[in-house]
């Protein structure tokens, strides 16, 4: 049995110190030492040897079983570290290649179009107002001039939530907000989206507007005039030519659509302008006293005026775009050009 147990643990030592995989020990260690092991089946023969050998032997057998215990640990620890050291060899990193550019993130462009016109407004003194996009049929409609059955209702094709509460059409219920709660003078602008059942490539159900507001005593329709045109070229370039076309709005009278020249063909005439020169960029005129008897403002004491945008609108006509959903697309491919 002792030369036995003595050649066990050579061989075993032996396989061991050439094993390459933590799989190879792992099955040395259940081939020796597991239950139906070699050891195990030798130690199995002790109880029929006299009582003097007996007791030599379980002394050596249990030394033999420690120490090939010892060296599977020694061997797993081996394997171990040259897997790691192998791992590291592959993955070293080479620091004289050209470090690779983390893409940085950029405006969207509405946000940007967006950001111009309030600090086009901004310098000329307007303030800037928010307020809920979930709005009252009363602030949306009635208070501006637009009353229950009013043609006017059919223009802008409304999401109701009941019948008194809509997704608002434009930002424009801001001016009876803030009328009711400070008297003239007034100069604001409402930024903020504006919703409609409209979709296809001139519109989106969900869009930007800036509405604009000034009442105060004297003001006229030439104050209109000027603080747009100030705008259009601030926005398009001071050679940018408008011209103010007779319109219809229920909450301002006068009123008048604002054109500019055709940014696409410089007022030739091409397709996106259908040949006219001209393209429509926002809505204005005069605030009809009417709306004023709604905030409690003497229409005989102060006259005002209203415009309102399409950010998109005017995003589009700035960099060219002909596709109002491309805004809302996330194509990267498109995004990254501003």
């Amino acid at each position: 049995m002792k030369e036995e147990l003595e050649t066990l643990y050579k061989e075993t030592s032996s396989s061991l110190s050439q094993a390459s995989l933590a799989k190879e020990v792992n099955d040395i260690r259940v081939r020796v030492l597991g239950r139906k092991g070699s050891l195990t089946q030798l130690l199995k023969g002790l109880g029929a040897l006299p009582e003097g050998d007996r007791r030599e032997m379980g002394k050596r057998a249990n030394e033999i079983k420690e120490g090939l215990e010892s060296r599977i640990e020694e061997a797993l620890s081996r394997i171990q570290e040259q897997e790691r050291k192998e791992s590291l060899e592959k993955e070293k990193i080479d620091v004289t290649l050209p470090g690779r550019g983390i893409p940085i993130g950029r405006k969207h462009p509405i946000t940007q179009t967006l950001d111009e016109i309030i600090d086009i407004f901004s310098r000329l003194g307007f303030e800037v107002v928010e307020g809920p996009e979930v709005e009252l049929d009363y602030y949306n409609f009635e208070a501006l001039n637009i009353p229950k059955g009013h043609p006017a209702r059919e223009m802008q094709a409304t999401f109701f939530i009941s019948e008194e509460v809509v997704l608002r059409t434009h930002t424009s219920p801001m001016e009876v907000r803030t009328m009711e709660k400070h008297p003239p003078p007034v100069r604001i602008i409402s930024p903020g989206p504006c919703y409609r059942r409209d979709s296809d490539p001139t519109h989106s159900p969900m869009f930007h507007q800036v509405e604009g507001l000034l009442v105060d005593k004297g003001v006229r329709f030439s104050d209109l005039k000027g603080v747009l045109t100030v705008f259009v070229h601030q926005m398009f370039g001071k050679g940018t030519r408008l011209r103010f076309r007779p319109s219809f709005f229920p909450f301002t009278e006068p009123s008048a659509e604002v054109d500019i020249e055709c940014v696409m063909c410089g007022g030739r005439g091409c397709g996106v302008c259908s040949n006219t020169g001209w393209l429509e960029i926002l809505g204005s005129g005069m605030t009809d006293p009417a709306v004023f008897g709604f905030v409690n403002y003497d229409p005989g004491e102060v006259t005002g005026f209203a415009f309102g945008m399409g950010v998109e609108r005017i995003a589009m006509l700035k960099f060219g775009i002909n596709d109002i959903r491309l805004f809302f697309m996330n194509d990267l491919r498109f995004l990254k050009q501003f």
